[in-house]
């Protein structure tokens, strides 16, 4: 795994207990593959999962229409639905697992979304 992708705890319980597969997001990513996930502000890999896909016609199609937001709730799980008028990109999660044990990890000034793992554990 070379990043980690930092993710607010309420959304990474989602992810590994409730079947979160869209991770909202207001860019799309081109990045596809295994990654990290990291829990915001707290040091830790927590888990794993794959990234597969980026909807960028979902959001360029449904955020002008509530309905097609409230029929794909179950893979974003977002309950406010004005978050999605900036959150308009599903980053499509596959094998989404939680450690047993995160892993800490030095975290670099600025990381916001990407964090490069290769050379970062403590």
């Amino acid at each position: 795994m070379e990043r980690g992708l930092i993710i607010k705890k309420q959304h990474l319980d989602k992810i590994y207990d409730d079947g979160k597969i869209w991770e909202m997001r207001s860019s799309p990513t081109n990045i596809r593959g295994r990654i990290g996930l990291i829990e915001s502000g707290s040091g830790l890999i927590t888990g794993e999962c794959e990234i597969v896909d980026c909807y960028k016609y979902i959001a360029e199609q449904a955020r002008q229409r509530l309905f097609d937001w409230l029929e794909w709730m179950h893979c974003h799980q977002v309950s406010d639905l004005d978050k999605l008028n900036k959150w308009r990109y599903p980053w499509v999660l596959k094998g989404a697992k939680r450690y047993a044990e995160p892993i800490p990890y030095k975290h670099p000034k600025g990381a916001v979304i990407w964090v490069k793992l290769d050379s970062l554990h403590k």
